[in-house]
């Protein structure tokens, strides 16, 4: 792999070289699409039903998978593609949201162990969710954005054993998201651009490998949360930049930092990140729900939102909606008009 040198944040944690990691090769995201057929759900690609969008937007299903998000594909793939001795002691994560149970789903399928670590103040009812799935659960330290990047370091947890499964830095796990970006050019030969939501960017930067291997003229765009963009304004700054995050029912995409190998990819394959609006996500939750009886979380909002912006350009654009896992109480609010 190539290296560039530049300076990333001065604090604890970050005051080091960043290397500039290579795009995941289409060979490995073809081997993945072979590997995790027969187990993920070749999800949809619909159109959204607007007549005067910006553009002719189309919908990548990702909530109809089995734990209603795009999770199940890099975690299915990352324990397929381990070797026997790495999978004897089981498969372990941080995490109490979608990645946790894309594990878990996945290794109680393929009778794997599996233990997810879990912050103190965690919600009971993802707990439970976890528990259902068959995942043994362990309390680690609260979560904070001040610990954030400790709570995804395997390090962090010098007593678990087993193969870790990174939410979004681990190449086999974005192979497998990647598989999204090759139905999509199944699908829709001729897309003028594709937009994935960014949380950590192993989704987006798994899909941009994709496109970007295929169909290089392609446009594509990550897509935030105002309250937490910190990519949109590390391509602004020309490096890794922190945000000032502010916590919204959008709680499985954006983040007050940009991990510096995620950067790396993301400055090389993405052409740029579109911030929008708390309460337009709202609105386009509502509007999916009315136009497409689709119910989705804040986070598979986001791209459709930015498509609806116009700052995508026009032409044919794919939204990855992520993920369907939303609270029932905020889903009602927002059907009264509402933002959570």
């Amino acid at each position: 792999m190539s290296c560039a040198r530049a300076t990333i944040f001065q604090d604890k944690g970050y005051d080091r070289e960043l290397k500039k990691y290579d795009p995941i090769p289409i060979e490995e995201i073809r081997d993945a699409q072979n590997r995790i057929k027969d187990i993920i759900v070749r999800t949809p690609l619909v159109r959204l039903n607007i007549d005067d969008a910006p553009a002719k937007i189309y919908l990548k299903l990702e909530n109809l998978q089995p734990i209603g998000s795009f999770k199940i594909r890099g975690a299915i793939n990352t324990i397929l593609n381990a070797k026997p001795e790495e999978l004897k002691d089981g498969v372990w994560t941080a995490s109490s949201g979608n990645h946790g149970q894309g594990v878990a789903w996945n290794a109680r399928k393929l009778g794997v162990k599996c233990t997810i670590v879990v912050p103190e103040n965690a919600d009971q009812a993802k707990i439970d969710a976890l528990e259902r799935l068959g995942a043994t659960i362990i309390k680690g330290p609260p979560f904070s954005l001040e610990h954030m990047k400790d709570f995804f370091d395997p390090n962090s947890y010098p007593e678990m054993k087993g193969l870790f499964v990174h939410p979004f830095m681990n190449p086999s796990g974005m192979a497998g998201q990647g598989t999204i970006g090759l139905e999509i050019l199944e699908d829709l030969p001729d897309v003028d651009a594709v937009i994935t939501p960014w949380g950590g960017g192993g989704l987006t930067c798994g899909v941009a490998s994709a496109v970007r291997a295929l169909k290089s003229e392609t446009r594509i765009y990550a897509s935030e949360p105002v309250t937490a963009a910190a990519l949109a304004a590390s391509f602004k700054a020309g490096q890794p930049e922190k945000f000032d995050y502010i916590p919204t029912f959008i709680d499985s995409a954006g983040s007050p930092i940009v991990w510096p190998e995620m950067w790396s990819r993301a400055k090389e394959l993405l052409d740029g990140s579109i911030a929008v609006g708390i309460d337009k996500t709202a609105s386009t939750i509502k509007l999916l729900a009315e136009r497409n009886k689709i119910i989705v979380e804040g986070a598979g909002a986001l791209s459709v939102t930015a498509a609806l912006t116009g700052k995508a350009g026009a032409g044919k654009i794919a939204c990855v909606v992520s993920g369907g896992s939303i609270d029932l109480q905020k889903l009602v609010k927002i059907f009264q008009g509402k933002t959570p």
